[in-house]
């Protein structure tokens, strides 16, 4: 009697979709920058994974069905890092937040064909950012999914007229700051950085916090040096009248009546 087995073929969920990475400078520097931020404020909650340009496969048994948004959070797991993301291996869970970093040539992406896509898997907060000011206006735009549909964030102003748009999501403002202008150069696209109320701080990366550690580190080096200076003239002025209350009293003048 002749047996028929079946042998069935693993499914392979790729690491990488097969294509070299090409990335602006600028795209790729707010991609690092999103990305450590972010990793670094949620640093104390055990269950928010932070990641980005990372394959998310979101249908068990079909390669297929799978995103790679620039900057992505997901609550509710663990931030152990990954080769890449299977929701059906995490509780089904999906980003709650993605942000791309937008040009011209990922335009019809992320304007069309992945906010779709978001909005179809639960995505609450869709953002978008233009760093090179290529066809974004504003540079910063956000969307919040209500009934299954996104609908805009309101790009509103502080009291010192930097326009931001708040995140219910991460619990951060999404500022645009516009950097110094060199006179007489062009204007310069303004720049991303995430902003906590809570604490009214910028959220650094890890380059910017270690700079922060050096300026700080020089003030206080300057500052012992002054310390030191002021003490070496202190000590030095001292012994001079020193010097010259002995040299008064080697000549019979008691140096207290002068």
């Amino acid at each position: 009697m002749n047996e028929t087995r079946l042998i069935s073929t693993p499914i392979v969920y790729p690491e990488t979709d097969g294509q070299p990475m090409t990335e602006s400078d600028a795209t790729r520097d707010y991609l690092i920058y999103c990305i450590e931020v972010l990793r670094l404020f949620f640093h104390s909650r055990r269950q928010v994974y932070v990641s980005g340009n990372l394959s998310i496969y979101y249908q068990e048994g079909n390669p297929k069905a799978v995103l790679s948004p620039d900057v992505f959070v997901i609550f509710g797991v663990s931030p152990h890092q990954r080769r890449s993301y299977k929701a059906w291996q995490e509780g089904g869970r999906l980003p709650s937040f993605v942000m791309e970093i937008t040009s011209l040539t990922t335009r019809k992406q992320d304007e069309v064909e992945k906010p779709q896509l978001y909005a179809r898997l639960g995505v609450q907060e869709y953002f978008q950012y233009d760093p090179t000011a290529d066809y974004l206006r504003p540079q910063l735009k956000g969307y919040e999914l209500i009934e299954g549909t996104y609908q805009p964030l309101p790009l509103e102003a502080n009291a010192d007229a930097i326009p931001f748009i708040h995140s219910s999501v991460l619990g951060l403002d999404l500022r645009l700051q516009t950097p110094p202008q060199p006179s007489g150069s062009l204007p310069r696209p303004q720049e991303l950085r995430f902003y906590d109320p809570q604490t009214g701080l910028t959220l650094l990366s890890r380059e910017e916090v270690e700079q922060v550690r050096e300026q700080a580190e020089q003030e206080r080096n300057l500052a012992r040096q002054e310390r030191d200076l002021a003490r070496q003239e202190r000590d030095l002025a001292e012994q001079r009248a020193e010097q010259l209350a002995a040299r008064l009293r080697e000549l019979g003048i008691d140096p207290d009546q002068i």
